[in-house]
């Protein structure tokens, strides 16, 4: 007798979450802030891969302003965990970016999301970047 393992079945909200966050990584690279707006909760907090802590008026405009100016953020595969009305989500991703008029090198970043349903509209309320190192 053989067994089978049959893959949990996933939240339709998963996939969903997952077009917010490209469509939200698209609005980033292109500084579409009113594309990019209803997608950050008015609290939402971003951790860089240095350490600091940006409020959502303080890296949109940032964005906006063009003292982040991303040039490619491309996404691999989005995880996504489901807890009711909150959910979290983790990738890796390629991106290059210009940092107030520096442009850094292409790297790799692991990123982590939490997201919320708020108002009936999945919203990003932490996210925090984490540079990948290639140890030699």
């Amino acid at each position: 007798m053989t067994s089978s393992i049959v893959a949990p079945k996933e939240h339709p909200d998963a996939e969903d979450i997952r077009g917010i966050e490209r469509a939200r990584l698209r609005a980033l690279v292109s500084a579409d802030m009113a594309a990019a707006e209803p997608l950050h909760a008015a609290n939402f907090q971003l951790i860089t891969p240095i350490g600091a802590t940006l409020s959502k008026a303080e890296y949109l405009g940032a964005v906006a302003g063009g003292h982040i100016k991303y040039l490619t953020w491309t996404p691999g595969d989005i995880a996504v965990r489901l807890y009711g009305t909150s959910a979290v989500i983790r990738y890796r991703a390629r991106i290059e970016v210009v940092f107030g008029g520096h442009k850094v090198p292409p790297g790799d970043y692991w990123h982590t999301d939490a997201y919320e349903m708020r108002d009936r509209q999945w919203m990003v309320v932490w996210s925090q970047a984490t540079s990948i190192t290639q140890l030699a």
